[in-house]
């Protein structure tokens, strides 16, 4: 532990608090991290890729980081929140190196990266859940999609190229750990992913209110296989194109008066079906 770091202007305090910036994320291939719960997913599951912590004397102590596997520096409460995104930061910073996963080892190709059996055993015996994010530009959704996945035991997180930034600290707040639980990947297009995906046999289905009705869709037995949920932009949808790369199109019923449903919530509820779905198939079947 370094000694208290005062000054609110000094080249390292501006050097974190500018990795909010997406340009500067892509720069140096470096993310923020705020929060002790998020930091502590850091190092209990990924401690390679820390590479500073900063953290005022009182959370130090709180929340037991003085030994932390990595560079640590103590800071003022000011210096703090100079670095943090957020407005009232709970005393801990962290700056991590990116970590995308590649599409390839999402949908690996069959014919050339890795046979259909090994990637059913690499599920445990599951037939798998991926989700795949179109345009979802708001940061609070796309980290809470990803936390949701995580929780639904899927396999992965797809962001397309016109996606929101997974490294955004908003995404990476609202995953509250998760994004180092579950490989995330970027930069591939909607069509290349359904390609990919349905080369793998998943069954690729695409939540939106033209779709039926998401109950009917579990009793036609659609989400016992492998499925890859597609979810599009928060006030647009899926546009006709999308919608016809897909294999069906389904919507979560509203039974009471709410006109409609924040797409994170939808996307939970698509995810958490498939993973019922898949449990009672795979128990069923005894596999």
């Amino acid at each position: 532990m370094s000694d208290l770091l005062e000054n609110t202007k000094a080249g390292r305090v501006r050097a974190v608090a500018a990795l909010s910036k997406k340009d500067v994320r892509a720069d140096t291939g470096l993310f923020l991290l705020e929060g002790p719960q998020a930091v502590r997913e850091a190092i209990e599951y990924r401690p390679d890729l820390l590479r500073e912590l900063y953290v005022t004397p009182t959370a130090a102590a709180r929340y037991a980081l003085d030994d932390a596997p990595v560079d640590t520096w103590f800071v003022t409460e000011q210096v703090l929140e100079t670095m943090a995104d957020t407005v009232t930061p709970q005393g801990v910073v962290a700056v991590c190196q990116q970590f995308p996963t590649s599409v390839k080892d999402v949908f690996p190709d069959p014919a050339t990266d890795v046979s259909l059996d090994a990637v059913q055993e690499a599920r445990g015996g599951l037939p798998g859940i991926v989700a795949i994010l179109e345009q979802v530009r708001d940061p609070g959704n796309a980290g809470t999609i990803i936390r949701a996945a995580d929780a639904a035991g899927a396999d992965a997180v797809v962001l397309t190229g016109r996606s929101v930034d997974p490294y955004n600290p908003k995404v990476v707040r609202s995953t509250t750990g998760s994004l180092f639980h579950v490989p995330v990947s970027v930069g591939v297009t909607l069509s290349d992913a359904v390609d990919r995906a349905r080369a793998l046999g998943y069954t690729v289905l695409a939540a939106d209110v033209s779709g039926d009705d998401l109950p009917d869709v579990r009793v036609d037995g659609m989400l016992d296989g492998p499925t890859a949920w597609v979810f599009g932009n928060e006030a647009r949808g899926l546009t006709s194109e999308d919608l016809a790369l897909v294999d069906r199109a389904v919507k979560v019923p509203i039974y009471g008066k709410a006109e409609s449903m924040n797409l994170a919530t939808a996307a939970s509820v698509c995810l958490y079906e498939s993973a019922f779905a898949q449990r009672v198939a795979t128990s069923s079947t005894g596999r």
